[in-house]
């Protein structure tokens, strides 16, 4: 999944577009493109060894500004007015209700 997304373009490290087996060092700053905000994160240290996320908050700063945040929570919030949670894909019959109302032949 991460290798993916790097691959897609929406991890960047100091502003430049990298490869999955690029590697971090202290101070590098981290991009990550998600939707329509950018979070923003500041190595402070390096770990040996794969560790729990809550840990991983040791090793990084949160440098995200309180916009990107915002236009990620007004997302988030216009997601969940779109489809209701749980609901799935829409029926057979939700479906010709919708084509009805945009009148799609």
């Amino acid at each position: 999944m991460a290798a993916d997304t790097l691959s897609k373009g929406r991890i960047k490290i100091n502003q430049v577009q990298v490869k999955p087996s690029k590697e971090v060092a202290i101070g590098d700053h981290i991009y990550y493109h998600k939707n329509t905000a950018v979070f923003t994160y500041k190595v402070v240290g390096l770990i040996d060894k794969r560790v729990g996320a809550p840990l991983v908050k040791e090793y990084i700063i949160d440098l995200t500004t309180m916009e990107e945040i915002e236009k990620f929570k007004n997302y988030q919030d216009a997601q969940k007015n779109y489809r209701n949670n749980g609901d799935g894909k829409p029926s057979k019959k939700d479906r010709r209700d919708l084509e009805g109302f945009f009148e799609i032949n």
